[in-house]
């Protein structure tokens, strides 16, 4: 199956990639092809489907309720204290009125 020029660049504008006009008359795509077809043709019954070939076991911590309780750590955070006083973060004016 060959590809045009027209085609390629086509592709290539759909990928949102630039290659110019020598690159894409150097380039092979029937071969990729070729190799990707071949990939379609090998029996894969079976075999189990897998997101990716190493075996990753994430670390997982205990679902657990906490009261949540903490305003007074998450305020000693605050860069402007001038709101800390009355429970909330001051910032900046954003609009004016």
């Amino acid at each position: 199956m060959a590809f045009s020029k027209q085609q390629l660049q086509k592709f290539a504008d759909l990928i949102h990639i630039e290659i110019s006009d020598e690159k894409l008359e150097q380039m092979n795509i029937d071969s990729v092809i070729d190799w990707l077809d071949k990939l379609q043709k090998i029996d894969t019954t079976g075999v189990e489907p897998m997101l990716n070939p190493a075996e990753h076991n994430l670390p997982l911590r205990a679902d657990v309720v906490t009261d949540g309780n903490i305003r007074d750590q998450i305020l000693a955070n605050a860069p402007d204290k001038a709101g800390v006083a009355r429970g909330y973060f001051a910032v900046p004016k954003v609009m004016d009125e």
